[in-house]
C-alpha cells in the first residue's frame, strides 16, 4: 500500500504564504531543490486543490537552462495528477483528472491500489486528508523567516501524534523534518 504524504515549505512561524498571498521567500535554493527532487521521484500521484494546481501546471510546459529544474519538470510530468475543484472547467496538463469533491474513501482505495506514493498538496486539501486520518507522513521544510500571518501550513483543528523519522539542515538555513503519523 502506498503512503499518503503531505509536504510543505513553510515559514518558521507556520505559513505557506504570507498575508499578501506571496511565497517568494520560500523558493528553494539548488541544495534544497535537489533534495525535493529526490523525494518527489518516489511519487506516482499528486493530489491538488485548484489553487496549487494552477501554480504547478506551469511545469507542464516549463523549459529551463537548469538541469535541476528540468529534472523536476520531468518528475512532475511523469506523475498522475488529481485536481479537486468544483469550478475548474478543464485541466491543462497531461495525466490529470478532475474530481469535484474530496472523498476520503476514494483516496483510501487509491492508496490501497497504488504502487507508488501519493502526495497531497496545499494546506486546505491536506487539512481534509488529516481530518480523515489519511496522511501517513509529513515533510516540513522550515524556512528561516517569520511572515507574521497568512495561509497556515497545518490545520488548527486536528490533533495527530507524530514520530520524527528524519531531519536535515541545509546551508541556507532551511530545516527539513520528516514525521510519520502515529496510530
Amino acid at each position: 500500500m502506498a503512503k499518503l504524504i503531505y509536504a510543505a515549505i513553510s515559514s518558521l512561524d507556520g505559513y505557506v504564504a504570507d498575508e499578501a498571498g506571496t511565497f517568494d521567500w520560500a523558493v528553494p535554493d539548488e541544495e534544497v531543490h535537489a533534495f525535493v527532487n529526490d523525494l518527489e521521484r518516489e511519487v506516482g500521484t499528486y493530489l491538488y486543490g485548484r489553487r496549487l494546481y494552477d501554480v504547478m501546471a506551469g511545469w507542464e510546459t516549463a523549459a529551463s537552462e537548469s538541469p535541476l529544474l528540468r529534472d523536476f519538470a520531468e518528475i512532475w510530468r511523469a506523475a498522475d495528477k488529481v485536481v479537486y475543484s468544483r469550478t475548474l472547467p478543464e485541466v491543462t496538463s497531461s495525466k490529470t483528472r478532475i474530481e469535484r469533491a474530496f472523498e476520503p474513501d476514494a483516496v483510501r482505495r487509491m492508496k490501497e491500489a497504488a504502487e507508488r506514493d501519493i502526495t497531497v498538496g496545499g494546506p486546505n486539501l491536506a487539512a481534509q486528508a488529516f481530518r480523515a486520518g489519511l496522511v501517513d507522513e509529513l515533510h516540513l521544510f522550515l524556512t528561516p523567516i517569520l511572515v507574521g500571518g497568512g495561509t497556515p501550513s497545518l490545520p488548527a483543528d486536528v490533533r495527530v501524534k507524530l514520530e520524527l523519522l528524519d531531519e536535515r539542515r541545509f546551508g541556507n538555513g532551511v530545516v527539513h523534518l520528516r514525521y510519520r503519523t502515529a496510530t
